[in-house]
């Protein structure tokens, strides 16, 4: 592949911990040039008043939110931003040719119904949206290379149906048998301040939130139905584990077959993720931890069977700001503009 023009790229919502990510990582992109920092609350200020430690690197004021703007100087804007402020931001940005990367939950969603259900926000974007492309490009690597708009997945998605897919796309589960375990450490709940994510509050204890009714549900649930060709449910419990950053995903599921073995299982995965680069399947009764994927893109998946109960249990570790948001969201630029897929992203983690 011959050298590639760097094209202009712009990030809104720069200032919480997925736009930190991004800003580093694109830094560090052969390919890009970051030309645009943009933000609501924080427009004004100096990047490096936000984070004093990129001072050396990033000479940006961030920029009030202007449409017109952004089109005249990006090729591409990655919107790090809560969610319901992308639904009115993505279509006048498409409709002047900017390829949009969501990091929020409003483009995830096929049927906005569901995401009104869960969010709170009705839309008026139907048009838009149903163009929208989820971007875990392990699923849909060849619609991302065609889109101009990508629904990033959330941390817990992604982790969840990397260990998911193969069982369901090959029908080697029982789909309604499907319980997701899964722990996540601090940064996962944002920059901003909140009581259960002190120091004082999180510290030497573990707990369990969102318990039934955590808003990644009816996502994971989407992803899955389409790979099963019928609907599905899961059971999805997330915990606050007191660490910074990581998911460890453990799924646990029902064998339609309960003469498959481990290495049955092993084979399986590996042939279904022959092309995905960052998904990386550990031997024979190795199982990941979060500190191998810290700092990378990469997913690390170990897998056990139980012939007690006949249950295939799956286990999957990334790093929630990398694989989890913000380099995934990377690895869909790289497809969307025909380079490389793993350009710019970090595969080693710092260890230990």
């Amino acid at each position: 592949m011959g050298e590639s023009k760097r094209i202009p790229v712009g990030i809104i919502g720069a200032s919480g911990y997925g736009g930190v990510q991004l800003v580093k990582l694109l830094l560090e992109h052969p390919n890009v040039e970051i030309v645009y920092l943009g933000g609501k609350d924080s427009a004004g200020k100096l990047y490096s008043d936000i984070y004093p430690h990129l001072g050396h690197r990033v000479n940006f004021t961030i920029e009030p939110i202007d449409t017109d703007v952004i089109a005249a100087r990006c090729q591409a804007v990655f919107l790090g931003l809560p969610n319901g402020l992308a639904c009115d931001l993505a279509p006048p940005l498409i409709a002047k040719g900017v390829k949009v990367l969501d990091l929020s939950a409003d483009y995830r969603f096929k049927d906005l119904q569901t995401y009104t259900r869960w969010y709170n926000k009705d839309r008026t974007d139907g048009e838009t949206a149903v163009k929208a492309v989820y971007g875990l490009p392990e699923l849909y690597r060849e619609e991302i290379k065609s889109a101009s708009l990508v629904g990033c997945p959330g941390c817990y998605p992604t982790a969840s149906l990397m260990a998911l897919s193969p069982l369901l796309k090959q029908g080697l589960i029982v789909p309604e048998t499907a319980i997701i375990d899964a722990k996540s450490g601090a940064s996962g709940g944002g920059r901003q301040g909140k009581i259960n994510l002190l120091l004082s509050e999180a510290d030497g204890s573990f707990g369990a939130y969102g318990v039934a009714k955590h808003r990644h549900t009816p996502e994971i649930e989407q992803v899955c139905s389409e790979l099963a060709g019928h609907e599905v449910r899961v059971q999805f419990t997330p915990h606050l584990i007191p660490m910074v950053r990581g998911i460890l995903a453990t799924v646990y599921a029902t064998l339609r077959d309960p003469g498959l073995v481990r290495d049955d299982i092993l084979t399986i995965y590996s042939a279904f993720y022959r092309s995905s680069p960052f998904v990386k399947i550990l031997p024979n009764g190795t199982y990941p931890q979060t500190k191998w994927a810290c700092g990378t893109n990469l997913c690390y998946i170990g897998i056990e069977t139980d012939d007690r109960t006949d249950r295939v249990i799956v286990l999957s570790a990334i790093d929630n700001l990398i694989k989890g948001q913000a380099g995934q969201a990377v690895q869909c630029l790289n497809l969307m503009m025909g380079w490389e897929e793993t350009l710019g992203l970090p595969q080693l983690c710092f260890y230990p």
